[in-house]
């Protein structure tokens, strides 16, 4: 039987508009070491990198020098605070689920490649009722890799069962599409996550501005519609 085609999606940024609980637990931190919180605007240049690069970003922008140690304190504190409320003030992007929904019905596998950790990631696609959506989940801490390694790319492709050669990267970031580069794999992005620089700037093969152009665009990067036929996946433009 064949392997079918796979569409792998980042995480923040990309399925979800994470940062408001993202930002919210990163303040907690802050203000128990006594620096002012900082706004929910300051998103885009902050999150995308994982928790330690958030802490990192979070006391370099507040002017306060960090030392190893603490990071690695601060950073287990912040994997503890998070977990406690990883959604109740996030919500997927407009278009997911109608887009998650066409895929499935094109006969696309689905996976999820996040550098959020294995626990927050299942937490959050459980609070949004997708998990059940992907053949394979993996965070930050799901293989010895992770973004931009490509093998935490190619190894989500592998978990899922699915054709390499056959697959398409959603992201929203610069990690994102050096991952997928790296692994000789197109992107689709989307503009409204968290990068530092306009994602353009960033050559992906394609960028939509809403989910409902994703089914047409991984249908033109791939080439063609696969269709369950028997055990065979047929193709038709």
């Amino acid at each position: 039987m064949s392997l079918p085609p796979i569409v792998v999606f980042d995480l923040d940024g990309t399925l979800a508009e994470t940062a408001p609980n993202i930002m919210q637990t990163l303040n907690v931190i802050l203000e128990r070491e006594g620096l002012p919180a900082l706004p929910l605007e300051r998103a885009r240049e902050l999150v995308g990198a994982g928790a330690r690069a958030l802490i990192e970003r979070g006391f370099r922008v507040s002017g306060r020098p960090l030392d190893g140690e603490t990071l690695e304190r601060l950073f287990a504190d912040f994997l503890l605070i998070y977990a406690e409320d990883v959604a109740s003030t996030s919500h997927l992007f407009d278009g997911v689920l109608p887009a998650l929904d066409a895929l499935e019905a094109d006969g696309y596998a689905l996976a999820v490649c996040t550098n959020k950790p294995i626990l927050h990631t299942r937490l959050i696609l459980d609070h949004f009722g997708i998990a059940e959506r992907f053949s394979a989940v993996a965070g930050r801490d799901s293989f010895p890799y992770h973004k931009p390694d490509p093998r935490h790319l190619t190894l989500t492709i592998e978990a899922a069962k699915a054709d390499p050669a056959r697959a398409v990267m959603i992201g929203d970031s610069r990690t994102d599409i050096a991952t997928a580069r790296a692994a000789g794999i197109p992107t689709i992005c989307v503009p409204f996550g968290y990068t530092d620089v306009p994602i353009e700037t960033l050559e992906p093969d394609l960028v939509i501005q809403h989910f409902d152009a994703l089914p047409g665009a991984v249908r033109q990067i791939l080439g063609r519609v696969p269709q369950k036929v028997g055990d065979e996946v047929a193709a038709h433009p």
